[in-house]
């Protein structure tokens, strides 16, 4: 089996994943919430594995990894490296905290999962990559954002561990554009830092700093009434505490904030506000 590898897209975003506790029940808050399909993924052999498609595009990946590896139920957003070893190193060297791995999936790559020095949670991968998968803010089925401190700051810590704007080939780019990073690849966005009111202590998981993942959807209020319906919940005050909500075109709402029933956070947008 070929494909692209973490070679041809260092640095940027390559895979949203959900350690979750159990992988149908999973499957089926999903299905109904975002309307993806699955077909089985490859992971460790036989092991259970779960790739979320919509349209035929693969999105997302869910694996019962949770209680296995003693994790939060949660998403996770993968950066593409070279040598895990040497960003977990990386990490390390710039006061991150690794969590978990390398841990080795062969034949397809290897993984760590650490979180920043403010203690949003992310992972690494290296190896092969899910071919058509990609993340933009606009046309794509999700988008990823840190939501931190400082994004200056949250921008040198990823920039030394993930090798940004190193003027390699397949390197990633970054700009500043007022309180906000942008990280761009080949001149598009895929993926924002930015600056605002978290609390790394605060009892409200959506207000402490960490990487947010946006899943775009046909119908919001269907897919926000399927949240609940299947188990999951809406959280109050969206994914500022409500202090930077944007408003859609015509005053309606174009984000929600919402749980599923296992409490991972993630965020549903509109499609016609993407």
């Amino acid at each position: 089996m070929t494909g692209p590898t973490t070679a041809q897209a260092l640095g940027a975003p390559c895979w949203l994943s959900l350690a979750a506790r159990d992988l149908g029940a999973a499957e089926r808050f999903y299905g109904a919430v975002l309307g993806w399909t699955f077909r089985p993924g490859e992971l460790k052999a036989g092991e259970a594995y779960a790739v979320g498609e919509r349209d035929g595009t693969p999105v997302a990946g869910i694996a019962p990894l949770a209680a296995e590896l003693a994790l939060p139920v949660a998403w996770t957003v993968f950066f593409a490296v070279e040598d895990a070893d040497a960003a977990v190193a990386r990490i390390r060297e710039r006061g991150g905290t690794v969590g978990v791995g390398p841990v080795a999936y062969p034949p397809q790559g290897r993984a760590a999962l650490a979180t920043d020095r403010d203690g949003a949670a992310f992972g690494v991968w290296e190896g092969r990559l899910v071919s058509r998968w990609h993340v933009a803010e606009r046309g794509a089925p999700a988008w990823v954002e840190l939501h931190t401190r400082d994004a200056f700051d949250a921008a040198v810590f990823y920039g030394g561990v993930l090798r940004w704007a190193e003027q390699e080939p397949g390197c990633c780019e970054t700009s500043y554009e007022e309180d906000r990073v942008v990280l761009r690849r080949a001149g598009v966005p895929v993926a924002r830092l930015d600056s605002g009111p978290v609390e790394a202590a605060s009892p409200r998981p959506q207000l402490r700093p960490r990487w947010l993942v946006r899943f775009g959807v046909p119908d919001l209020a269907a897919s926000v009434a399927a949240v609940t319906e299947h188990g999951g919940s809406v959280v109050p005050g969206g994914e500022w505490g409500g202090a930077r909500e944007p408003a859609a075109p015509g005053g309606g709402e174009r984000r929600v904030v919402v749980r599923d029933p296992d409490g991972a956070l993630f965020t549903l947008e509109a499609d016609s506000a993407r």
